[in-house]
């Protein structure tokens, strides 16, 4: 939910802030597949705080912007995909139009063959406790290893220092006997493990710009280039507490070395989070690395399967 525009619903002209979620959240996956990024009319942030202020039930995966996706993706399956595998990904509102695609369009029919993975990201998908499959989607798993395709990968970003409230926006799945699914992209199979995050160098965020310029080293107070590794930074763990479950991101700050011991990624207002939002806004940012290692790792086990398209 990026759009700028004043209405509750964007228009498909191509603004400033589409083009730079697609720098942050979707580019780098040029590197291991064809990229397909289609405009829809989703709900603008105006759309968002109105819903949200009056206290309505958030439907962000109905209306035009869900009529937008499912056009586009019949529209490229008729014309561009040509019996490719494909990898589906999605980020907050763009993950619940997914979901609700992806089960109606995908999940138990021929063309679920064609699907190398699902990457829903910063929303909540449900799945029976303790199991892989089943809720949302009724034969699409949960991806528990890099090279296992046809599955998906899920997850809502909290800090280990500001966990999940009782109003947590992501990881409570509705229903008896349901839980929100979390999967590691530092450790599908479990555990903990090193995040690969890509942030930006101005320490700008997906929805706006920075209030102020992240200051990423004591030494270097600019950093010039559009985005920064932290190598060891970033830790991250599937977790729960009795409000959600939620991927638990550590940062491993050392105050004796010159390095930032903080990142950017909170909404709120600065030095004041809003908890039940999480580290939404870097959802993506913060394991970009390890995702495109792990598609490039489906991509190799789906063409040994299926061949080389």
């Amino acid at each position: 939910t990026v759009s700028a525009d004043p209405q509750p619903n964007s228009d498909l002209s191509i603004d400033p802030a589409e083009q730079n979620v697609v720098r942050q959240q979707f580019a780098r996956f040029g590197s291991e597949c064809r990229t397909f990024a289609p405009m829809y009319r989703q709900v603008t942030l105006q759309g968002l705080r109105s819903t949200m202020a009056s206290g309505a039930r958030l439907s962000l995966d109905q209306g035009p912007g869900y009529a937008d996706v499912l056009s586009a993706w019949r529209h490229y399956l008729a014309h561009d995909n040509n019996g490719r595998g494909v990898v589906l990904i999605g980020h907050s509102q763009g993950a619940m139009v997914l979901t609700r695609l992806i089960a109606q369009e995908i999940d138990g029919t021929p063309i679920q063959s064609r699907l190398v993975s699902a990457i829903l990201m910063g929303t909540t998908i449900a799945v029976p406790k303790g199991k892989d499959v089943g809720g949302s989607f009724k034969q699409i798993p949960l991806c528990r290893a890099a090279d296992q395709t046809g599955c998906l990968i899920t997850y809502a970003t909290y800090r280990s220092t500001v966990l999940p409230p009782a109003n947590a926006l992501f990881g409570r799945a509705p229903g008896e006997g349901l839980e929100a699914a979390c999967t590691n992209p530092a450790a599908l199979g479990g555990g903990s493990g090193p995040l690969r995050a890509y942030l930006t160098g101005q320490g700008s965020l997906i929805a706006s710009a920075a209030l102020q310029k992240h200051q990423w080293s004591k030494d270097m107070p600019v950093v010039e280039t559009p985005f920064v590794s932290v190598p060891g930074l970033l830790t991250a763990e599937c977790a729960s507490n009795e409000h959600a479950n939620f991927l638990k991101v550590t940062v491993n700050a050392d105050a004796a070395d010159p390095r930032a011991d903080d990142i950017p990624g909170d909404l709120g207002m600065i030095g004041k989070p809003q908890a039940n939002w999480g580290l939404h806004l870097v959802d993506v940012n913060l394991a970009m690395g390890n995702l495109l290692d792990i598609v490039s790792r489906q991509a190799k086990a789906y063409r040994a399967k299926w061949g080389a398209r």
